[in-house]
């Protein structure tokens, strides 16, 4: 069964063969000092992702200049070549994973608010950004890469020309769409021209900015058709991320991730699954409607088997990408090759990773077992977690507007527990995990009076593994009364 899947199947990209469509998308990591160099930690991330077998792993923006933001990788000069030399060599070492970076040029920004932008930026300085995208770009294939992605999404340089809210009036201006496309267009010619054609060079921009006055699918569809027409190799669709909503916090640098565009680009737990994938359906056909099948990676809370697959059977998209997904659980693909969706850990969208990105802090994710940096190891044969032999004792009661529910711990029989997954349905619903937790009590503050929802709990362990449902509970809460006083 598993091995029909469209899931599984490989995919040629310009000679880049990836063994499986799932895609890990650029995801900052701070587990680099502020020299930018690649070290121990960030390699063991991205092997843990080759490990896990992920097809395609996109590793965290690279900056191709060399101005200051914190723990950030780079490729500005020769000498970041041999820490990504190590990582791409382990990456290949470890799988048939194929792994590339995305490079990134971004402006200044300040504790104080202000922001550098685009109208400042004189001819001289777009001609070194060209410039310094294609020299890394040759240093990526240097150092052993299967690719490079150049980033033209979020709040970041390639994408502010892009953008409708690009106020410039030269002929990289925003008052046509040829204008906001040049930029783009010079710097993807003359990264062809450093690393040749047979080296793949891939996109991430926006299907939708999220932002007043930005650019939604209309002109999306525009933007990837010219990328298509220029040769571009792939195309990954991410939403928003801008710096024009961005709430300033006294004493800190804009974080472009901070307003409504950030809850677009990072959709957390109270926006329902796959919430983009309309996006990237609606830009794969237009792109084949006008004969151009550059590959698609659609994003955006997709974490379910049945519908990433769903996905690609139904031709929305050629790729799917899953970042928070993937920290969670680098596994994913190991346990659907195997058979073994059942024991995914699932990402609750908590947005814990976003919240250490933000703070400069080492990202991790909160399903990992305490003080972890990296996600544990799999353990296909171990002994999963089990229950006491009276059960999990769950029960629960509901009133003011809560549902409380509490259980017995869960034995850990090869590793010790790590937390517990909350499933919840309604009477009409499919049972779905709605939280998880490290504790042995769970509050529901979305549930309805006068409605009954049935509940039940896993418990998984460090390594992944889980135990058999627990019993479950029904619980209804009684039905507000609006007429009291």
């Amino acid at each position: 069964m598993t091995a029909a899947m469209r899931l599984l199947q490989p995919l040629n990209i310009n000679g880049m063969v990836l063994p499986n469509r799932v895609v890990v998308p650029a995801m900052v990591t701070r587990l680099s000092g502020e020299d930018g160099l690649v070290q121990g930690d960030v390699v063991d991330r991205y092997v843990r992702y080759a490990a896990g077998r992920v097809g395609l792993i996109v590793v965290e923006a690279t900056a191709v200049h060399g101005t200051k933001s914190g723990p950030l990788l780079r490729l500005s000069d020769d000498a970041f070549i041999p820490g990504h030399r190590e990582l791409a060599q382990r990456v290949h070492e470890t799988s048939d994973s194929k792994v590339v970076p995305q490079i990134i040029h971004f402006m200044k920004v300040a504790r104080s608010g202000w922001r550098q932008t685009i109208e400042m930026l004189e001819i001289a300085d777009i001609k070194g950004i060209i410039r310094d995208f294609g020299l890394a770009a040759l240093r990526a294939r240097e150092a052993g890469y299967d690719g490079v992605e150049l980033h033209s999404a979020h709040a970041y340089t390639l994408s502010s020309f892009l953008s409708r809210r690009n106020r410039r009036r030269d002929r990289y201006g925003g008052h046509t769409l040829e204008g906001r496309l040049a930029l783009f267009g010079e710097v993807f010619a003359e990264v062809r021209r450093r690393v040749g054609k047979d080296f793949p060079v891939g996109v991430r921009f926006l299907a939708e900015e999220a932002i007043k006055g930005g650019y939604a699918l209309p002109e999306a569809q525009q933007i990837a058709l010219r990328m298509a027409e220029l040769g571009v190799d792939y195309i990954s669709l991410s939403v928003g991320g801008k710096f024009e909503d961005a709430e300033h916090r006294p004493g800190q640098p804009l974080y472009p991730y901070t307003g409504y565009s950030g809850d677009r680009c990072m959709p957390g737990d109270w926006y329902p699954a796959q919430p983009h994938t309309h996006l990237a359906s609606g830009i794969k056909g237009y792109l084949n409607e006008r004969g151009h099948s550059t590959p698609v990676i659609s994003v955006g809370k997709i974490a379910e088997p049945e519908r990433a697959e769903a996905l690609l059977r139904d031709g929305q998209a050629d790729l799917i990408g899953m970042a928070r997904q993937l920290l969670a659980d680098p596994d994913w693909p190991l346990k659907v090759m195997q058979g073994r969706s059942n024991e995914i850990i699932r990402c609750v969208y908590c947005n814990v990773c976003k919240d250490l990105d933000e703070r400069f802090k080492k990202v991790n994710c909160f399903l990992w077992p305490k003080g972890q940096i990296q996600a544990p190891d799999d353990r296909a044969n171990g002994p999963s977690p089990c229950w006491p032999r009276e059960g999990a004792s769950l029960s629960g009661a509901g009133a003011d507007g809560r549902i409380k529910l509490s259980w017995a711990p869960a034995h850990g029989r090869g590793a010790e527990i790590a937390g517990y997954d909350i499933y919840r349905a309604d009477a009409l619903g499919a049972v779905q995990c709605v939280e998880a937790v490290k504790g042995r009590r769970f509050v529901d503050r979305l549930a309805l009076s006068g409605q009954q929802y049935r509940y039940f709990v896993r418990a998984f362990d460090r390594n992944g593994r889980t135990s058999p449902p627990s019993e479950t509970v029904a619980i209804t809460m009684a039905m507000a009364d609006y007429g009291r006083d």
